[in-house]
C-alpha cells in the first residue's frame, strides 16, 4: 500500500507541474476514496504535500522566469490572512475540524466547481482578452481590490478543502491580468502564490492536528520527482488533453463525495 501511495503522489505531482492544478484537487479525494481516510486527515496531510510539492515546482518555474512577482505578493495579501482566520475558526467554532459528512460536501462541491473550470480556461483567454482591451487602462485602478478579495476567497476554500489554489487562482488571474500573463506565466504564478498559502493552511492543520506524517512522506517520495517533470514540461504538451481528463476525474470524485 505504501508502494501506491508514491505512486499516486508521482502522478498528481506531474499533473500539478503540467497545470498549476491537481494538487488539493485529486490527492485529498484519493486519499478519502481510494485509501479510506478520514477527510480531516485527508486534507491537512495534503495541504502539507501541496506546499512542499509545489515548493520544488516553483523553484523550476523560477529558474525559467515565468512567476510575476507582483501578482504572487497581491494574492497573498488576501490568501495568507484568510488563511489564519479560517483556521482559528474551525479551531474556536468547530474544535479543529468540521463534520466528516460536511467535509465531504463542501470538498465535493469545490471539486465540481474545479472540474468546470478547469477545461474552460482554455477558451476564456481571447473572450477575455479582447474585454480587457475595451476596457482601457482604467481597469487598472481595480486590479489591486479584485486580486485580494479574490485571493482572500481562495484561501479560505483551500484551507478548509486543500482545492482551489490551481483552477480558482488561474481563473482569477485570466480575469484579471489576461493581457499580462502568458500561460507559462499564468502557471508559475499560480503555483509560486499556492506555495505560502498552502504552506500557512498546513501549520494550521498541524495545529489542529490533522496531518499523517507517515503517510506524507510516503506521498513525497513520489510527487518530488512528479512536479519537476510536469514543470520541465509545462507548455510543451498539448495541455487541452491533460485538462480534459483532469475534469473528468474530478468531476467523477466531486460527484462521489456529495453521494458518499
Amino acid at each position: 500500500m505504501d508502494f501506491a501511495y508514491s505512486i499516486a503522489g508521482l502522478l498528481v505531482g506531474i499533473l500539478v507541474g503540467l497545470t498549476g492544478v491537481g494538487g488539493g484537487s485529486l490527492m485529498a479525494p484519493l486519499l478519502i476514496l481510494m485509501f479510506g481516510f478520514s477527510p480531516a486527515t485527508a486534507i491537512g496531510t495534503d495541504l502539507w504535500f501541496a506546499a512542499i510539492t509545489k515548493t520544488v515546482g516553483s523553484v523550476v518555474h523560477r529558474h525559467v522566469g515565468s512567476p510575476n512577482w507582483k501578482i504572487v505578493g497581491r494574492l497573498a495579501l488576501g490568501s495568507v490572512p484568510a488563511a489564519i482566520v479560517t483556521i482559528l475558526w474551525l479551531q474556536f467554532a468547530h474544535g479543529g475540524e468540521l463534520k466528516a459528512d460536511l467535509l465531504k460536501s463542501v470538498l465535493g462541491v469545490a471539486l465540481i466547481l474545479t472540474a468546470v473550470l478547469t477545461p474552460l480556461k482554455t477558451y476564456m483567454k481571447e473572450p477575455l482578452r479582447s474585454l480587457r482591451r475595451s476596457l482601457g487602462p482604467g481597469m487598472r485602478r481595480h486590479q489591486l481590490i479584485a486580486t485580494v478579495v479574490g485571493g482572500a476567497v481562495i484561501g479560505s476554500v483551500v484551507t478548509l478543502t486543500s482545492v482551489g489554489a490551481g483552477a480558482l487562482v488561474a481563473v482569477l488571474l485570466m480575469l484579471l491580468y489576461p493581457l499580462r500573463l502568458d500561460t507559462k506565466s499564468l502557471v508559475g504564478t499560480d503555483i509560486v502564490h499556492a506555495v505560502p498559502l498552502a504552506l500557512v493552511a498546513a501549520i494550521g492543520h498541524f495545529w489542529l492536528g490533522n496531518v499523517n506524517w507517515v503517510l506524507l512522506g510516503t506521498l513525497l517520495i513520489g510527487s518530488i520527482p512528479g512536479i519537476i517533470i510536469g514543470s520541465l514540461l509545462a507548455g510543451r504538451i498539448n495541455e487541452n488533453l491533460v485538462r480534459w481528463a483532469l475534469a473528468i476525474m474530478l468531476a467523477v470524485s466531486g460527484t462521489k463525495m456529495l453521494l458518499s
